[in-house]
Formats: C-alpha cells, structure tokens, sequence
C-alpha cells in the first residue's frame, strides 16, 4: 500500500479548494522550492500546447498531489528529472502495450493496474480530475500532454514513495 491514504487525499483537495490565488502562489512557490521538477514539468506544458485555460487542470493536480505529500507525514525526496524521464518511459510503453489488447482484456488490465498501483487514491483522484474535465478522451496534442503529465506526477510520487517507504 502506498504513502497517501485516502483520508490524506481527501483532506488535500479539501485545503486546495479553500485557497485563493495569493495562497495558490504561495504553495507554488513551495513546490518550486521542495520540488522543482514536479513544477517545471507541469509549467513546461504551455510550450506544448496547452493553453492557460487548461494549464489550471494540471495546476490543480499538482497542488493536490503536493498537498497529499505534505500531509501524509512521509519525508520525501526531490523527483528528479531523471526520474521523471523513467517513469514517463514506463507510462508509454504501458499504453503501447494496452492499444493491442482486444477491449475486454485492456479493461482487465487497466483495472488490475488501478486496483494494484502504490498510490491508487492518487491516481484514482486524477484520473477522476481530469475525466471532470473530459481530458481522457485526448482529442488534441496538448490534451496528450496534459495526460501523461498528470499521471506521470502519480508515477513519480509513487516511486519515490516507495522507495523510501520503512
């Protein structure tokens, strides 16, 4: 089981959708200082297309990871950008993988992926912030980006909170 337990989880989206833009900027500036790399690589998604209307999903997303990670009493080491570059291989070979399985058997796997993840309250509360705002279906490039940004921020989390979990 993972770091982040789904009381934590809760309780992070609750704090971030208190806050108004002053605190917003206030807790950037704390990522940017505990986790640089997890902020570039959101902020660096407006170079790929995605407008400043939607960078507030991947914003959003980030704030609550971050609040997560805060809350969870884990100390966590910085994501790297190696790491990131790991994770992120891993995650699209994944989806290589799922786009030649016939339909039923990808539903399996995807599921048995979920129900298996490290931090699955997580990844289950970004996959369900971006399905609220219907960027699963990837209709354009930067919608793609935006995705595999969002869930290789879980990928990270996850690799880094297990491997420095006791």
């Amino acid at each position: 089981m993972g770091v982040i337990t789904q009381a934590v989880m809760v309780q992070a989206a609750i704090d971030v959708n208190s806050l108004d833009q002053a605190q917003k900027v206030r807790l950037a500036d704390e990522i940017f200082v505990q986790q640089p790399n997890m902020l570039a690589s959101v902020l660096a998604l407006s170079r790929m297309g995605v407008s400043m209307v939607e960078m507030e999903v991947p914003l959003h997303i980030l704030f609550v990871t971050f609040q997560a990670m805060k809350r969870s009493g884990h100390t966590w080491p910085i994501v790297s950008e190696d790491l990131q570059e790991t994770c992120m291989q891993r995650l699209t070979a994944r989806a290589r993988f799922n786009e030649g399985l016939p339909g039923e058997l990808a539903d399996q796997v995807v599921q048995q992926f979920c129900d298996e993840h490290p931090e699955r309250y997580l990844l289950a509360f970004v996959y369900g912030y971006l399905g609220d705002h219907e960027l699963l279906r990837v209709r354009t490039d930067a919608e793609k980006y935006l995705l595999l940004a969002a869930l290789n921020l879980v990928e990270c989390v996850a690799f880094v909170g297990s491997a420095t979990a006791p």
